[in-house]
């Protein structure tokens, strides 16, 4: 596989290390936004290629799980961690809040970050969403982190993470339901609007994200 680019099936840029200490054992992480995949020195390059091919694999199923909502966050240690996994995984690891936690006085925002202190907050009532939706939110005010507004940068940031489009349509969806009395509960939550403090409308931002 020399002078061949690695990627993973998502795109993103794959290394393979050799060490001398593994005898038995293969190995694949996210690093940095990087999938390592640690290897025996004494394969082959018959044998690296049928193994890179494996845990790549592997790793593209446990991200579809966790998209799929195998993995649900529950407290905000959990969400804290998961936000450090997305950061390294779609954003290099550039993004490093202080705190991340679920609140429930966000009525008019799905989350929202202040890059001042570097603190993240999700709404609880994201959490019967898909994972994918939440995993959505989370990315988009990670990237707040590093650009403030809603730029063409800050959404490039966004251009990693596969389910931007779908998430972002999904929660415009949700949006456009509650504001019309369509909520599972027949009442539309009071003042649930966009960032920029309007009714939920089809766009770039209406989502109820900051």
């Amino acid at each position: 596989m020399a002078g061949t680019q690695l990627t993973t099936h998502d795109g993103a840029p794959v290394v393979v290390r050799r060490s001398a200490r593994r005898r038995r054992t293969v190995a694949a992480f996210w690093e940095n936004g990087t999938a390592v995949v640690a290897i025996p020195a004494h394969f082959s390059r018959a044998q690296e290629a049928e193994w890179v091919r494996r845990m790549l694999d592997k790793l593209k199923v446990q991200g579809d799980r966790q998209s799929k909502g195998g993995r649900r966050p529950a407290t905000d240690a959990a969400l804290a961690s998961h936000a450090a996994e997305l950061s390294a995984r779609y954003l290099g690891g550039r993004a490093v809040p202080t705190s991340v936690r679920w609140v429930s006085n966000q009525n008019s925002r799905w989350g929202s970050a202040t890059p001042a202190d570097g603190s993240i907050r999700l709404s609880d009532k994201l959490r019967p969403m898909p994972q994918w939706v939440i995993d959505y939110v989370l990315l988009h005010e990670l990237a707040h982190l590093l650009v403030a507004g809603h730029n063409a940068a800050f959404w490039k940031l966004l251009e990693a993470y596969p389910e931007t489009a779908r998430a972002k349509a999904f929660l415009e969806g949700v949006s456009y339901a509650t504001s019309r009395g369509l909520a599972a509960d027949g009442a539309a939550p009071q003042g649930w609007a966009d960032a920029a403090g309007f009714p939920a409308t089809v766009g770039p931002n209406s989502q109820g994200l900051s």
